[in-house]
């Protein structure tokens, strides 16, 4: 009898770990340049930007998980807002024959691992099409992002309880 891939075994006889990506989209995406063109004038000073990032997890089906990275960035002087932009960028895995104390990590730390260079490069190419330098966002530490998210819900489970 021959083996599908998702049977293919290890030397134990158990089933190998598996993740794989089945699509990717974009959910959500807007770009905003509200004070164009005076916002595209040359500037003597680098604007302060600033980068918010969020990931969320849902079961979708057996196996099957919905991860949607979110990417917000403003540029601004003072006051005065030279663009803003939001990406919600997703993507649907199936991870396979994974302990069940791994699945957390994986799905908050390696599938929005492999998202984000496809995000950051949407994010770039709108900021440049929008007039502006490309936003190349620099690597996110998604384990350290991962950490201190569980850190803050023990914080609330401890106040609760």
């Amino acid at each position: 009898m021959a083996e599908t891939p998702n049977e293919a075994q290890n030397g134990n006889g158990s089933a190998q770990p598996s993740l794989n990506i089945l699509a990717q989209y974009i959910k959500d995406f807007s770009f905003e340049s509200p004070n164009a063109p005076l916002s595209l004038r040359p500037r003597e000073n680098a604007p302060n930007i600033s980068i918010n990032v969020n990931v969320n997890a849902n079961p979708i089906a057996e196996g099957d998980f919905d991860v949607v990275l979110t990417l917000t960035a403003q540029a601004g002087e003072g006051k005065e807002v030279l663009f803003s932009t939001e990406l919600v960028y997703g993507g649907v895995f199936r991870i396979q024959n994974i302990p069940q104390e791994h699945m957390l990590p994986i799905l908050f730390i390696e599938c929005p691992r492999l998202l984000f260079p496809f995000a950051r490069q949407i994010i770039a190419d709108a900021t440049r099409n929008g007039g502006f330098p490309p936003l190349m966002i620099d690597p996110i530490d998604f384990a350290t992002m991962f950490q201190q998210r569980m850190a803050e819900e023990q914080a609330k489970a401890q106040v609760k309880n």
